[in-house]
């Protein structure tokens, strides 16, 4: 039973990481992703013997997670798909983790602002031309920034500390 516990719960990293690596190679999130981590959610928690009033407050924290993913995408800080897996995500760790997932996320984002701009910089340039095709759109100047990695980092600092691998450890 604790294989069947074990793998659902690693399709939420999974996920996460195609996220993340898509996001970086193309600016872009499927929905399939966020679809998919939404459906396995219940199962998940069913198999790890969440009560149901802890899949009550992860639905509460993913529905948080998603005003306020729609917020910063309306704000234009994030892409769509970056809100969307900002969300699910939130869905996935519920409470307590919201709050370190959001600080692990900014944190992430910093660093990856600052190693884009890095990216960007003049004396990297012709690390940048001779690069594939994502690493030059990376450098490009005033290119947008591939939130969902934060997100994902983010998301996968705080996993130990969510509801569900909580379930399974506790």
């Amino acid at each position: 039973m604790q294989a069947i516990q074990i793998s659902l719960l690693l399709i939420f990293p999974v996920l996460a990481i195609v996220g993340a690596l898509k996001d970086l190679t193309s600016y872009t999130i499927p929905n399939w992703i966020s679809l998919t981590l939404i459906a396995a959610f219940v199962p998940a928690a069913l198999a790890v013997g969440a009560p149901l009033s802890q899949i009550g407050l992860c639905l509460a924290v993913g529905l948080g997670g998603l005003v306020l993913g729609m917020g910063m995408f309306a704000a234009g800080w994030i892409g769509g798909g970056d809100g969307k897996l900002f969300a699910v995500c939130a869905l996935w760790l519920g409470w307590p983790a919201a709050l370190p997932f959001m600080l692990y996320t900014g944190l992430a984002g910093g660093v990856l602002t600052m190693a884009i701009l890095t990216l960007r910089s003049g004396w990297l340039a012709p690390v940048v031309a001779g690069g594939p095709a994502w690493i030059r759109k990376l450098g490009t100047d005033g290119g947008d920034l591939p939130y969902g990695v934060a997100i994902a980092v983010g998301a996968l600092a705080a996993f130990p500390q969510g509801a569900l691998a909580l379930g399974i450890l506790g």
